[in-house]
C-alpha cells in the first residue's frame, strides 16, 4: 500500500526523455522518494526541506510494508527510497532481480524485544510465543538478538541469515511466530514478546529506549540507506539527495525527534 504526502504531480510526461532527466528535481518534476511510514518519513520531511533551499524539489511517498518501496522503485515509479539496510537490500537484488544499488547511509534503527505482558525476557514461560519478522534478513537479525539475550541458544557461525532451522538448543521451547514486520506492534496482545524493527515501535507509540526488553547496541551493522537505480547512481540530484540527508541539522533533529532511539550513520 502506497500513501502519498504530496499531490502526485505527472507533469514532464510528454517531454521528451532527455528534456525529463535535465528536469528531476525540478518544481515541476520532484524527486519521487519512498519511504516506510512513521521515523523514515519524518526525516524525510526534514529533509524535504533543506533540499528545497538548494532548489531541489522533492515528494515523500509513504509505504506500509518492505517490499513494495523497491518494486516501485525498480519500476521507475520512484526514483529513490529510504528504509532498508543492506543486507535486506541485498536479499531483495538478489531474490528479485533488481537492478538498485545503495547511494548512502542515513540512519540506524536498533531492533528491540517488547512485551506488555513481560518486564525481562526471562519472564517468559515454557512453550511462549515470541513474534519475529517474516522477511529472512530481519527474521534472523531478529533471532540472533533473541539468542544474545539467553531466549535459546543458535548454532555456531550462525548471523542474520539464520533461520528458524539454526536454532540449536531451545530449552524452554519458546514457539518462534513470523510475522509481517509492521503488524508485530499489533500482535503485543497476543504473544508474549516481540522482535520490533524501531521505525515500527516508534509509530505504535513505543519508545525502543524505555520500553524494550533488550535493544541492539548503537553501533549495530544494519545502517539504513538511500537506494537508487543503478543508472542513477551518479546523477547529479542523487549527489543532491544525499548531501541534503547527510547535513547536520538532520542529525540534529534526530536527536531531538527521537532521544537516542534513532541513531545517524553518517
Amino acid at each position: 500500500m502506497m500513501i502519498s504526502r504530496r499531490p502526485l504531480i505527472l507533469a514532464g510526461l510528454a517531454l521528451p526523455a532527455a528534456a525529463q532527466a535535465q528536469d528531476i528535481g525540478s518544481a515541476q518534476r520532484p524527486l519521487s522518494i519512498g519511504v516506510t511510514a512513521g521515523p523514515h518519513a519524518q526525516v524525510m520531511e526534514k529533509v524535504r526541506e533543506i533540499a528545497a533551499r538548494d532548489g531541489l524539489a522533492i515528494r515523500v511517498v509513504e509505504f506500509q510494508d518492505y517490499i513494495q518501496p523497491n518494486a516501485a522503485l525498480a519500476a521507475g515509479d520512484l526514483d529513490a527510497n529510504s528504509y532498508q539496510h543492506q543486507p535486506f537490500l541485498d536479499q531483495q537484488v538478489r531474490d528479485r532481480r533488481l537492478a538498485l544499488v545503495a547511494l548512502g547511509k542515513t540512519l540506524i534503527f536498533p531492533m528491540g524485544l517488547y512485551s506488555r505482558k513481560h518486564r525481562r525476557l526471562a519472564e517468559v514461560p515454557q512453550g511462549g510465543r515470541i513474534a519475529i519478522p517474516n522477511d529472512p534478513t530481519n527474521g534472523g537479525r531478529a533471532l540472533v538478538l533473541l539468542a544474545n539475550n539467553g531466549a535459546f541458544t543458535l548454532r555456531a557461525g550462525a548471523d542474520f541469515r539464520a533461520t528458524v532451522a539454526d536454532i540449536a538448543a531451545n530449552p524452554r521451547r519458546l514457539r518462534v511466530v513470523e510475522l509481517e514486520a509492521a503488524q508485530l506492534p499489533r500482535a503485543l496482545d497476543e504473544v508474549e514478546a516481540a522482535a520490533i524493527n524501531s521505525n515500527f515501535a516508534i509509530s505504535a507509540g513505543l519508545n525502543p529506549v524505555r520500553d524494550a526488553l533488550a535493544l541492539e547496541s548503537a553501533d549495530s551493522p544494519y545502517a539504513n540507506l538511500i537506494v537508487v537505480r543503478q543508472q542513477d547512481a551518479g546523477a547529479p540530484w542523487a549527489r543532491r539527495l544525499l548531501a541534503a540527508y547527510q547535513n547536520q541539522e538532520v542529525k540534529d533533529f534526530v536527536a531531538t525527534t527521537f532521544q537516542g532511539s534513532v541513531v545517524p550513520a553518517f
